[in-house]
């Protein structure tokens, strides 16, 4: 059985390769229970999470990925989600490979929302806001500039000394990228926003958004948080990468849902729909885009049969 750490992950995981597997995996007959979501007490400390997300294609490959998150692991300078990925092969059920499940977890995040870029942010977008400074904005900036000719890269984050660490770490790997000083003015030049945070309270106005602005919310993955307020939705095609897990688990789609701004009608597709071509996706160059991302264990599969397929010498395919 291969054991695969973090820079391993990474290395098997290359984002061209790894939005490609997603989308096909979409496309797919996959198999994916809605996940367990375990609410952990820690002493003294913020509530821990636990999170289990099972996923198999019949007769190719089985997967689950256990995560644990505590939110204050910062204090510790430890990472504040922790956990790994087990695949198996679906004819006989042997186990195959243990994949570290934080960097499988980012990547597959950040290659998710490229995908979903590709069918709905305008195809000449330039200019992409990254709203949170943490371990997810450098991987969505990169594979968001896979999907997209994007030019330039803004970062705000509610500490100015971390967005600025991100920018520069961004500008390390190619990226044109500056730390944004108001995030009023940075969402109102973006043609793509992207969220990845823990905000219980709307960061981006829907007022801001520009006409053909692409919001791209992956953080607030539980029911009480949120990363966009009505207007945004208001203003907005919503679309979210699965129906069953955003109406469920995100606050940006559950909250709409409870006031009534929002309808299950009023969500034009979920990704599966726009990666099989039963929904067009943007329609417009003017055309405000808003898509809701909880993470689907699909993604995580389509990763680790990558990742186990690089490490172990058979390639992509």
């Amino acid at each position: 059985m291969l054991v695969l750490n973090e820079e391993q992950t990474r290395a098997a995981l290359p984002f061209p390769e790894l939005i490609e597997a997603i989308g096909t995996m979409f496309r797919s007959n996959c198999v994916m229970p809605v996940r367990h979501h375990h609410e952990m007490e820690v002493p003294g400390e913020a509530h821990a999470v636990m999170l289990l997300m099972p996923a198999w294609v019949p007769g190719d490959h089985i997967g689950v990925k256990i995560l644990n998150l505590f939110p204050d692991n910062h204090l510790r300078s430890l990472p504040t989600i922790i956990g790994s990925y087990l695949l198996s092969s679906g004819k006989t059920g042997e186990m195959l490979a243990i994949v570290e499940g934080g960097e499988l977890t980012a990547r597959r995040t950040a290659a998710t929302s490229a995908l979903a870029a590709k069918y709905l942010a305008r195809a000449d977008a330039e200019t992409m806001l990254m709203v949170g400074a943490g371990r997810l904005s450098l991987n969505l900036m990169q594979a968001h500039a896979l999907a997209r000719p994007l030019k330039r890269f803004l970062i705000w984050g509610r500490n100015s000394a971390k967005a600025e660490e991100a920018a520069r770490e961004a500008r390390a790997v190619g990226l044109n990228a500056m730390a944004a000083g108001n995030l009023a003015d940075a969402a109102r030049e973006a043609d793509i926003i992207s969220c990845a945070t823990l905000s219980s309270e709307p960061l981006i106005r829907g007022e801001w958004l520009k006409p053909g602005a692409h919001l791209d919310l992956v953080g607030a993955f539980k029911p009480d948080m949120r990363e966009s307020d009505d207007e945004a939705v208001r203003r907005s095609s919503v679309f979210v990468d699965t129906r069953a897990g955003a109406m469920k688990e995100g606050g940006d789609i559950v909250q709409p849902l409870a006031n009534g701004v929002l309808t299950q009608n009023d969500i034009k597709a979920e990704l599966a729909d726009l990666a099989r071509g039963r929904y067009p996706g943007r329609t417009s160059d003017d055309e405000i885009t808003f898509f809701k991302s909880v993470g689907a264990a699909l993604e995580d599969l389509a990763g680790a049969i990558l990742a186990y397929r690089h490490a172990s010498g058979q390639g992509s395919h």
